[in-house]
């Protein structure tokens, strides 16, 4: 059910994805009266599943899932079809038209996904917010796995800043040292004292081709007192909020150990070290039969939830689309350095439904869906011949120059691009295979 439930989430937003960024080439290509013959969501080699014709187009659903086209007349596109071309050319024909025109329809589509995005980010703001753990929340520091202790951080470490910048959200520590192409300035609040260390790009190397960061590092999380329960608890004179850091002098700032070295003290007293905002102390509280003290257990680290109304979405989605496009062309980046071996990382159709949550989160399935959405129009202003970039590119030079390619000039580029596509495509779903099987 699990695999079900990624699958139709991977369909809808493909689909959705690839609908809208066809869309606004149709729509671009009309308002310039531009024929467009064909229409479809999906691909329809040999036949289609669905079909009708409206005007001068068919549209339709393939029965090749994750893709979809329209066919503009008087284009050479990924259909090929050269014929079209040999004839003469007719006034609602592609290449009739002013090469201006011509750009537009050609960067319509990136322009719909990005908008897409922007408004899919705009409604998560004014839907859900933003809830987030604040670093400067991250009171006791954070606990760290081997790998970030071969890079130099010790357990309670606070992160103040990475390469000079500082860390609002504690989820942007991971993508900060991930995304990267060379050593890593880090500064910490180390038992009160700044301390700055530089991490080797080859140690960063190593944990991403590893895939040693999914637990990194985490908050420490310690146990903190809700609401009092019991007479001898309060009569111990633990009060709500109270921070438990040791039990008979084991100190641990995790929740979980806490609660087991309180239960080892069952029928008995127990010594506490409580922290205060104003102070620190012990104190003895006796653990019943069950082992317990008699107190409910609080979240000793709280979510911060920012909320929007609808004009502060706008701008709160704009910046959200932002963030997200800068980090994604950072990634692109560095996956273009061979140094980097970023391109290991490249995944296919698994790679991306395995992003999707296992259960239903309708905020976490728009997120995604603004992600890939961003993702697509990045990728299709890639200067390759094939994407909309490659044909944007030939037509920018035209522009400038005022001289056109050839028609089979664009036609061998066409199939050169086409071929790039497809080996890429190969290899990142290869990526897929070979870490399904072999890993």
């Amino acid at each position: 059910m699990e695999t079900f439930i990624k699958i139709v989430q991977l369909f809808l937003s493909l689909s959705l994805l690839v609908a809208i960024h066809e869309f606004g080439h149709f729509i671009v290509a009309r308002l310039f009266k531009i024929r467009v013959e064909k229409f479809y969501i999906f691909f329809d080699p040999w036949f289609s599943l669905f079909k009708f014709k409206k005007g001068d187009t068919e549209y339709g659903i393939g029965w090749v899932p994750f893709g979809g086209y329209v066919k503009i007349a008087g284009m050479i596109d990924e259909s090929l079809d050269t014929e079209q071309m040999k004839q003469p050319a007719k006034e609602d024909e592609f290449r009739s038209k002013p090469a201006w025109q011509r750009f537009l329809v050609l960067v319509a589509g990136v322009a719909m996904n990005v908008l897409l995005a922007l408004v899919i980010y705009c409604g998560i703001s004014y839907a859900w917010g933003s809830t987030y753990l604040a670093n400067d929340d991250v009171k006791w520091g954070y606990t760290f796995n081997e790998t970030a202790h071969k890079m130099g951080f010790s357990d309670g470490d606070k992160i103040i800043s990475i390469d000079g910048r500082s860390i609002d959200n504690a989820n942007e520590i991971l993508n900060a040292l991930v995304i990267s192409d060379s050593d890593k300035q880090v500064t910490v609040c180390r038992n009160g004292s700044q301390v700055e260390f530089t991490i080797p790009f080859d140690l960063l190397l190593d944990m991403r081709n590893n895939e040693q960061y999914a637990d990194l590092y985490a908050p420490r999380i310690p146990m903190c007192v809700g609401e009092v329960v019991s007479e001898s608890a309060a009569e111990a004179g633990l009060r709500k909020g109270d921070i438990i850091t040791a039990v008979n002098g084991e100190t641990s700032y995790s929740a979980q150990t806490i609660f087991e070295l309180i239960g080892r003290c069952a029928g008995n007293d127990a010594l506490l070290t409580v922290e205060r905002p104003d102070s620190t102390f012990t104190l003895t509280a006796h653990v019943n039969d069950e082992g317990k003290i008699g107190f409910l257990v609080d979240s000793a680290l709280p979510l911060r939830t920012q909320k929007y109304t609808l004009l502060q979405s706008i701008p709160a989605g704009a910046k959200l689309t932002g963030r997200v496009i800068s980090n994604y062309w950072q990634q692109l980046k560095m996956i273009a350095k061979p140094k980097t071996q970023m391109y290991k990382s490249l995944g296919g159709f698994i790679a991306i439904g395995n992003i999707f949550p296992s259960e239903w989160n309708w905020q976490q399935f728009w997120y995604l869906t603004g992600f890939f959405s961003i993702i697509l129009a990045i990728m299709n202003l890639l200067p390759i011949p094939g994407l909309d970039g490659g044909h944007a590119l030939f037509t920018l030079w035209e522009m400038i120059t005022r001289r056109k390619p050839s028609d089979k000039f664009l036609e061998i580029a066409q199939y050169i691009g086409v071929a790039i596509i497809l080996l890429l495509l190969l290899y990142a779903n290869g990526n897929d295979i070979y870490r399904f099987f072999i890993k």
